[in-house]
């Protein structure tokens, strides 16, 4: 399929799942983050599901997960420009009658998608506070992607509680130094942490990502912590568990 380009933006793929995306250097590129996300969140193969991809970007996210499952998945982001390399990559790969992308803010997301409605929800929200001392990046887009400047950790667990049917499942991937901030603020809405992964660059180094799955209306018990997950080897190679999520099968 013909799909115009932009002057900065190109073609990359999703390797694992063979599909193609639509990048840009000086919009947003979807990282090792959103890879770790779509591998995390457990969705069901059926089409009876209803998915919702918070912050979605440029719908990296919400691609893999069209892979994992034949339910109807929604992307919500708040810059249009983003919106639009989601939707050119939807049309790339075909999958029209199955993903759809709202433009808007997640503060108002109830406009389009009724509460108590979403089975599985994933979100890859901005990590960072905003204060006087943080040092924002001086991309406007990167910046929203990055920075809490439009919704913050609270917000965004309190919107997500409220789209989940009772026992619809969450997925957030963040920064292990907000930890104790995330457990606290999925408590506070009934969201109850079921199981985290600590995501370690290499072995020996600090834990620099963070995956959480939390249960509407949860039972306490059975909180599960996992495996640490290591990314690279010496060498700079990828773990044979991370290359699988990168590349699919060897």
């Amino acid at each position: 399929m013909e799909i115009q380009l932009k002057e900065d933006e190109r073609i990359d793929q999703l390797m694992q799942y063979k599909l193609d995306i639509i990048q840009s250097p000086s919009v947003f590129s979807f990282s090792l983050d959103a890879v770790l996300l779509g591998n995390f969140a457990k969705v069901p193969q059926h089409n009876r599901a209803k998915i919702v991809d918070l912050c979605s970007g440029n719908g990296a996210v919400a691609l893999m997960l069209s892979q994992q499952t034949k339910s109807s998945i929604i992307g919500v982001e708040l810059q249009s420009r983003l919106v639009d390399m989601a939707n050119r990559s939807i049309q790339l790969n075909q999958l029209e009658d199955q993903m759809t992308m709202i433009e808007g803010d997640v503060k108002e997301v109830y406009q389009h998608i009724p509460k108590d409605s979403v089975d599985i929800l994933t979100c890859n929200p901005p990590y960072f506070t905003v204060s006087e001392a943080s040092h924002k990046n001086p991309n406007e887009h990167l910046a929203i992607a990055r920075h809490e400047l439009h919704l913050n950790l609270k917000e965004m667990m309190a919107i997500s509680a409220g789209l989940l049917k009772m026992k619809g499942k969450a997925y957030f991937v963040h920064r292990p130094e907000r930890f104790l901030e995330i457990m606290d603020a999925m408590r506070e809405v009934n969201l109850t942490p079921k199981r985290v992964r600590f995501v370690y660059p290499k072995e020996n180094k600090e834990a620099n990502i963070l995956l959480v799955e939390g249960i509407k209306h949860g039972k306490d018990t059975g909180f599960k912590i996992l495996p640490p997950l290591f990314v690279y080897k010496d060498d700079r190679e990828y773990f044979p568990e991370v290359r699988r999520m990168i590349y699919g099968d060897d």
